[in-house]
This record gives structure tokens, C-alpha cells and sequence, in this order.
């Protein structure tokens, strides 16, 4: 099991990662909303603003306060990986 460090100490297993989203559309920000109100939010932000949300394949939603690009550059596979060039 790979750990990924989300900010602050905290780590999140890489391989229960389904996405990681920018925070500032409407639909984000309702998965968050939705997530606190069955409570599987975790806030790894401490306090700070959020700017990153990670989605887990056990639908937690997790918050961190690191930009996603520096999380990303952290995640082990590259973010071209399996993509087509002609999408």
C-alpha cells in the first residue's frame, strides 16, 4: 500500500483514489456539501482554504489545502497516462 501525502502530514492511500478535482464548480461543491451531511467529509486542510478535493472509491471526500497540481506531481502514475491525444 502506497501512501500519498495530501499536506500537513496527512496521507491518503493512492490506490483508493478515484479523483482529484478543483474545488470551484457548483458540482464539487455540492459533493462536498452532500458528503458532510452522511458524514464522510474528512478535512485535511487545517482550517486553511481548500484547494483540492479527493474522492475515494469508499466515497469519502477528502479536503487539503495543497494546490492539486502539487498533489498530482506526488501521485506516482503521470497525469497524460492513459490518455488519448486525440480527446
Amino acid at each position: 500500500m502506497n501512501l500519498l501525502n495530501i499536506g500537513f502530514g496527512n496521507l491518503v492511500s493512492e490506490d483508493r483514489i478515484v479523483a482529484m478535482l478543483h474545488p470551484d464548480s457548483a458540482p464539487v461543491k455540492r459533493v462536498i456539501r452532500q458528503a458532510g451531511e452522511r458524514g464522510a467529509l474528512i478535512d485535511a486542510s487545517f482550517g486553511r482554504r481548500t484547494k483540492s478535493v479527493i474522492i475515494t472509491d469508499s466515497d469519502h471526500v477528502i479536503l487539503s489545502s495543497l494546490q492539486l497540481e502539487r498533489i498530482a506531481e506526488r501521485y506516482p502514475v503521470t497525469m497524460t497516462e492513459g490518455i488519448d491525444e486525440a480527446d
